[in-house]
């Protein structure tokens, strides 16, 4: 990486802080998550100022271009200085799958309020994906 006005792109994932850590921007970019101008990146991959980064996480993508290069990881305020975010926004809360959760001290769920908890999810999965036999 002679040049200066490049830097490896797990490296500067991790210091944009789109990612928490450098080993999982590098994990990231092996399992082909993120693509540089459209192209799948290695972690070695180098990005300049003007490039476009995606990146699959979490269940969203986030489309960044770089507007400069860094290589150290700084603050937040710094760190959105040096990308700028085309992302759409993230689905609301709402519209996301919701969780049972139980009441506080409610304790575990006896073996009926499971068995119902299992026949509710079975319902949800053959909306969603074929049954494995």
């Amino acid at each position: 990486m002679g040049d200066e006005g490049s830097v490896r792109v797990d490296l500067w994932i991790w210091s944009v802080r789109l990612l928490k850590t450098r080993s999982m921007a590098t994990a990231a970019c092996r399992a082909g998550h993120v693509r540089v101008n459209d192209e799948r990146a290695k972690p070695s991959t180098a990005v300049r100022p003007g490039d476009v980064v995606r990146l699959r996480h979490d269940g969203r993508e986030r489309i960044v271009v770089v507007q400069k290069v860094i290589r150290k990881r700084v603050g937040a305020p710094a760190a959105a200085e040096c990308l700028i975010d085309k992302s759409p926004p993230p689905p609301p809360r709402e519209a996301l799958i919701p969780v049972g959760r139980r009441e506080r001290g409610a304790g575990r769920p006896t073996k009926r309020e499971r068995r119902e908890l299992e026949r509710l999810l079975d319902r949800y999965r053959t909306y969603k994906e074929p049954r494995r036999r």
